[in-house]
């Protein structure tokens, strides 16, 4: 991808285990993130996906600096973020935002929609006072939210509403990248439609590049671009959405696709649900060679437990998968 908006080069995010009281000791290290390589074009969405604990909320993190990677670099627009600090850093996130899994959490329940929201304002804009409320008003009508909202504490208000005033504070400082973190996955079904819906609206109308996470294909399926799936800290998979789905080439992806309730109607039957054995490995201590080998119903000892596979096409550049098989199972 010639002059990507977004660049991830070899992102490692590793955390060190410790012991000992007055002397301490590292004894392990986690390896939540373990080289990850990736570029997105402006306004693109990205699915990320992949069981809990794979490291996908850590990556996420990790773009927006809220976590400094332990090795490689995270370019945006050609600027270079881990050489960002202080000052420098907090000028620059008026481009990159988050949106956390709970809202009421990551809403300070002593505050007005209207005071978190021109608080995100005045951080990166200088408002005159007398305009601000108009700059609230507009900010909740983007999300689908009344004006006569402004007033109220988080308490008063849904899930669905707390979401929407969470994306609206993402919104207040125009930014060009969000990673929305699990989004949708603390609420009803038909309110997830409605998140996902206004995302992907936002995402065309301002140009928004969007990284999606979560642990749910199903989620993701309808308002993304292409669809990174993770396993153990790596991407194992990386393709266009559609094509995941409908083809998907590593064989964790066809378990996780698999996994994807359908209805059955009784035409052709229903695809047969591909069940892993054992649990994934822990990231302090990762199998050698290709990490998802032990769970493989595909592996081909020596051979998977030496090679660590790279990410390579099939038939299609476009959809490329970490195993080193990929020809002879398909």
């Amino acid at each position: 991808m010639s002059n990507p908006f977004l660049e991830l080069q070899n992102v490692k995010t590793h955390f060190p285990i410790e012991r000992g009281m007055i002397f301490r000791k590292q004894v392990g290290t986690v390896k939540a993130v373990d080289g990850v390589s990736l570029s997105l074009r402006k306004g693109e969405i990205l699915g990320l996906v992949g069981e809990s604990g794979c490291g996908k909320s850590t990556l996420g993190r990790t773009i927006l600096q809220l976590i400094p990677p332990t090795d490689g670099t995270v370019i945006l627009e050609g600027k270079n973020l881990n050489r960002l600090k202080g000052d420098e850093l907090r000028y620059a996130r008026a481009d990159f935002q988050m949106i956390f899994q709970d809202p009421y959490a990551s809403l300070n329940p002593r505050m007005t929609v209207y005071d978190t929201l021109a608080e995100a304002i005045s951080t990166h804009k200088n408002v005159p006072t007398g305009e601000m409320p108009k700059r609230v008003s507009a900010l909740l009508e983007k999300v689908g939210m009344s004006p006569r909202f402004i007033r109220k504490y988080p308490h008063e208000f849904s899930g669905g509403q707390r979401q929407r005033i969470a994306i609206a504070r993402a919104l207040a400082v125009e930014p060009k990248l969000i990673v929305a973190d699990e989004p949708v996955s603390a609420l009803d079904v038909s309110i997830q439609a409605q998140i996902i819906n206004l995302l992907g609206k936002l995402s065309r109308e301002m140009q928004l590049t969007l990284i999606f996470i979560s642990h749910d294909l199903s989620v993701v399926k309808h308002i993304s671009d292409r669809i990174a799936v993770m396993y153990l800290g790596r991407i194992v998979e990386l393709g266009p959405a559609a094509q995941v789905f409908d083809r998907p080439l590593h064989p964790y992806t066809k378990a996780l696709v698999s996994a994807i309730p359908t209805a059955d109607l009784g035409i052709g039957g229903k695809s047969k649900r591909i069940i892993l054995s054992g649990d994934p490995p822990s990231p302090i201590n990762p199998p050698s060679g290709c990490p998802f080998h032990p769970r493989c119903p595909f592996c081909d000892l020596p051979r998977c437990a030496t090679i660590v596979p790279k990410l390579e096409p099939l038939d299609d550049p476009a959809q490329t998968a970490a195993c080193i098989r990929l020809k002879e199972i398909h």
